[in-house]
């Protein structure tokens, strides 16, 4: 500026001021520009207030706002889920189905180091001591492992020993057969034999021959009196 020509406030008018300031609205005195500075930094204070207390709404995401088309036309599609870890464990559980017991019957088992098949004598004894023979009828097997089986009373004769003697089985008869299976813990084994073997004595009509093979299981007396001609 020319020398002696002093500037003027453009705000407050005055011409004395330890300092200038060009703005674009002209020249400030260092008093109105102090003010101006201070006018802003309060305006920005109140509203860095306001954003804290929520009054004012958060400011979306360039990311957001370039990529998601808010008026996007159409339903909304959802994408299903894929097979991950969380998911798999947040699924609900499945219950496992309940157990049905499921006995096993057979003609021949293996307990405690014998071996029992249908047709065998075994020995029974009450509480009171006496002895009882018996022959297998059938062998049964339940889901806890343990075995019974089913048999058919054997009742002495005249000519028959005593019991505690021991067991002659021609002179025993047939008797009383039981629907209800006893555990092969409480029997003793005594002989083999063929399960039709007292049958055959006590009945005028022997039955007819179905069962081929040597031993004990499924045959008869008749077959194993004409093997053993052979």
């Amino acid at each position: 500026m020319p020398l002696g020509n002093k500037p003027e406030c453009t705000k407050c008018g005055t011409r004395e001021t330890p300092l200038w300031h060009s703005t674009d609205s002209g020249n400030l005195c260092n008093a109105c520009l102090e003010d101006e500075r201070n006018v802003e930094a309060s305006t920005s204070s109140k509203t860095d207030e306001e954003d804290r207390s929520g009054s004012l709404k958060p400011r979306r995401s360039t990311r957001i706002t370039r990529y998601c088309n808010s008026k996007a036309t159409g339903p909304h599609r959802v994408v299903p889920k894929g097979k991950g870890r969380r998911n798999l464990f947040k699924k609900t559980p499945v219950k496992a189905p309940t157990a049905t017991a499921t006995p096993v019957t057979s003609n021949f088992v293996f307990y405690k180091g014998t071996y029992f098949q249908v047709g065998d004598i075994v020995s029974m004894q009450d509480v009171d001591g006496g002895i009882y023979y018996a022959q297998i009828r059938g062998l049964l097997t339940d889901q806890y492992c343990e075995k019974s089986a089913a048999v058919t009373w054997l009742l002495p004769t005249m000519a028959s020993p005593s019991p505690e003697e021991g067991f002659s089985p021609e002179t025993y008869i047939i008797g009383p057969e039981e629907d209800l299976p006893r555990k092969l813990e409480c029997m003793e084994f005594v002989m083999h034999a063929p399960s039709d073997y007292f049958k055959l004595k006590n009945t005028p009509y022997p039955p007819p021959l179905t069962e081929k093979g040597v031993g004990y299981i499924w045959t008869t007396l008749r077959n194993e009196l004409a093997l053993s001609k052979k």
